[in-house]
C-alpha cells in the first residue's frame, strides 16, 4: 500500500514538473508583437492587429487589395513592402485618413444630438462605397441640376 502511494506521489510530481516545464517553455518562446514602422496617419500606439483590421476594412470600403496602396517588396515582388512609401497612392490614403478623422472630430462629434444617440461616423465607405474612386455626395445626386426648385403652379383666382 505504501509503495502504491509512493508511485502515485512520484508520478504526480513528475507530471507537475513536466507541466511547469512546458508552460515555462511556451512563455519564453512567445513571439514579440510586431513593431509598426512608418506610421504617419494612424495613432502611433496602435497594435499590429488594430492596423491590420483597419486595412482589411479599407480593402472592403474601396474594393481593392493591399497592392493598391502598398508597393511590392523589391526582394520578393509577390510580397508587399508595407513600410515603403514608393506607391503615391499611400500618401493619398494618408490624407484621406486624416480627412475622415477631422470630419468626425470637428463636425460629426459636435452635432447637437451626438451625445444622446449613436452617431454615424464618416468612413471611407461613406464616399467610396466599394469603389477605388469616390462617388459624389449622395445629396448632390438627388438635387436638380441648377436653379431653384420648380414652383407649384398657382390655381386661378
Amino acid at each position: 500500500m505504501k509503495q502504491n502511494k509512493r508511485k502515485f506521489f512520484v508520478t504526480a510530481l513528475l507530471m507537475m514538473l513536466g507541466a511547469i516545464g512546458i508552460l515555462s517553455f511556451n512563455i519564453i518562446q512567445q513571439p514579440q508583437p510586431r513593431k509598426l514602422q512608418n506610421i504617419k496617419a494612424l495613432p502611433a500606439d496602435w497594435t499590429y492587429q488594430q492596423v491590420d483590421h483597419l486595412m482589411d476594412q479599407y480593402k472592403v470600403d474601396l474594393g481593392v487589395n493591399c497592392r493598391y496602396c502598398h508597393a511590392a517588396d523589391k526582394n520578393n515582388p509577390r510580397r508587399n513592402d508595407v513600410v515603403s512609401d514608393d506607391n503615391p497612392k499611400k500618401d493619398i490614403a494618408r490624407e484621406m485618413i486624416r480627412m475622415t478623422a477631422e470630419l468626425n472630430q470637428k463636425y460629426i462629434s459636435v452635432l447637437p444630438h451626438a451625445d444622446t444617440v449613436k452617431v454615424q461616423l464618416v468612413t471611407c465607405n461613406t464616399c467610396h462605397r466599394g469603389a477605388p474612386k469616390p462617388f459624389g455626395p449622395a445629396v448632390a445626386q438627388q438635387l436638380p441640376p441648377q436653379g431653384p426648385p420648380p414652383q407649384p403652379a398657382q390655381k386661378g383666382k
